[in-house]
């Protein structure tokens, strides 16, 4: 892959013609020319994967009989925010609000409904999310209630670095993530 210095205007010109997070500059010019799309970069299914087990039975005489086994097992098969996440989009954002929000919308786009089940997720006086930038506001004071971009859902964005974190941690454990994944998304924070 080749790599080009653009101007500013141009980035974001590009960034403008984004449909969906994560997809790369070279999708968007594709599109863009109507040139084919670029075959390296279209999902492709994972194999199975194929794992020994040990298992043990028994034989006639009661003998203890160990022996391999071999077991496919399917890959996930729910979409993953890493597929939507762009990471110089990330680095372009001003500040931790900024990449809070692109996260959200990610895990938002992902998820769909699943991901009303945030609203459940709050302080112990306070709530983090809603489904109106009033409900937010009334909760507490200066909670600076702003909207996860593409989504009906408001977050309250008034908090330090490590309760975003938290915040995030939360929405990925409702949302399935596993404690590998919920660090890996965290940490893009």
């Amino acid at each position: 892959m080749k790599h080009i210095e653009i101007d500013e205007e141009l980035y974001q010109y590009l960034a403008s013609k984004t449909q969906y997070i994560g997809e790369s500059a070279s999708s968007i010019l594709r599109r863009l020319l109507s040139l084919p799309a670029d075959l390296s970069e279209q999902k492709t299914a994972t194999p199975k994967k194929i794992e020994s087990v040990l298992v043990q039975s028994s034989s006639s005489d009661n003998t203890p009989l160990i022996h391999q086994k071999t077991v496919a097992t399917l890959p996930r098969t729910a979409e993953s925010v890493f597929n939507y996440i762009n990471k110089e989009e990330l680095a372009t954002q001003r500040g931790v609000v900024g990449r809070f929000l692109l996260i959200l919308s990610a895990l938002h786009r992902v998820h769909g409904e699943q991901f009303s089940a945030v609203i459940e997720i709050r302080g112990r006086d306070r709530l983090y999310f809603a489904r109106s930038e009033q409900e937010l506001a009334e909760s507490g004071s200066s909670t600076k209630p702003r909207q996860i971009p593409d989504s009906s859902f408001w977050v309250m964005t008034n908090s330090n670095t490590t309760r975003k974190k938290m915040m995030i941690t939360e929405v990925a454990k409702a949302l399935g993530y596993q404690a590998v994944e919920i660090e890996k998304i965290r940490d893009l924070l």
